[in-house]
């Protein structure tokens, strides 16, 4: 049997060009594929919380919002648009659409998906679908119902699992102090703390500088007002309720059970026992006219 010989030569330019080749496609391949795509998590409704990684792509079936499109197309439903406008069509219309995209999961322990968002994703996936309506004017009005609908009943929280807290500070690090003198800065972080931005972490900030209270004013011994000196002994204290109030009671000095009791007030002053007073002054001069007419009617009747 005899074998046909290759020579080395074109064995090696075989090898270069399916090398090359091979190396061609798996560029080409590498390249179309692009970055890869964050995940997406498939809310179970519109509305509730959802779990998720951070980044995240949430979603919304379309069955969970069938209802309220019906609902939605159903209130635009009239005498001029019961022909054009088919709220179970576009029910049926949006169930078949799968999965919405709603939103993301934010980078941090949570986030809202507000049912606003909701509604406009719903009202565009609808655009162009039968059942709107024949005139552009009556699509509009339905699908601004059905996005108003949509927002009413969704809106979703959105919670990140893998989220994790700033870590708390450590021990303490060599840095410069306020004032430019170096010591230990809480946190662990080294530097000039006028460069530390806040909310970071790591060695680039998140720490503070110490707090200076040198600035508040406090009590010096010696200086204090003693109680003696700011309420003499024979004074009262404000808000006593021993010392007379005024608008409170009369000058009696009746007690606080009595002067609550009316708004009575006496005529007379309060004078001694004994004084002669202008009321009874003149009923004595009244009687004395009195007496002295009688007295002289009497005279006249006897004499006459």
């Amino acid at each position: 049997m005899l074998v046909r010989k290759i020579p080395t030569w074109q064995t090696t330019r075989r090898a270069l060009t399916v090398t090359a080749v091979a190396a061609f496609v798996t560029g080409g391949a590498f390249l179309s594929a692009g970055p890869a795509s964050a995940a997406t998590t498939l809310a179970g409704t519109c509305s509730g919380a959802v779990n998720g990684s951070m980044g995240d792509t949430v979603a919304v079936q379309g069955t969970s919002v069938k209802e309220l499109v019906r609902k939605g197309a159903q209130d635009q439903v009239n005498a001029l648009t019961f022909a054009t406008v088919w709220p179970n069509s576009l029910a049926d219309t949006i169930a078949g659409k799968g999965a919405l995209n709603v939103g993301t999961v934010p980078n941090s322990a949570g986030g809202t998906i507000a049912g606003d968002a909701i509604g406009t994703v719903v009202a565009n996936a609808l655009k162009g679908a039968a059942g709107l309506g024949l005139l552009p004017d009556t699509q509009t009005k339905v699908l601004n119902s059905i996005k108003s609908r949509v927002a009413q009943g969704c809106g979703l929280t959105t919670v990140a699992t893998n989220y994790a807290p700033p870590s708390t500070p450590g021990a303490g690090g060599t840095g410069t102090q306020p004032g430019g003198g170096t010591g230990t800065v809480p946190g662990g972080t080294s530097g000039n703390l006028s460069n530390l931005n806040p909310g970071t972490t790591g060695g680039t900030g998140g720490s503070a500088p110490m707090r200076d209270y040198s600035g508040i004013p406090t009590a010096t011994a010696g200086t204090a007002v003693a109680p003696g000196v700011r309420y003499p002994a024979n004074g009262t204290l404000p808000g006593d309720a021993s010392a007379p109030q005024a608008g409170q009671g009369d000058q009696s000095g009746q007690g606080a059970d009595i002067r609550d009791a009316g708004n009575a007030q006496s005529l007379a002053s309060n004078g001694a026992s004994n004084d002669v007073q202008l009321p009874m002054l003149l009923a004595v001069i009244v009687l004395a006219g009195v007496t002295a007419g009688l007295v002289r009617t009497w005279v006249l009747r006897r004499a006459s």
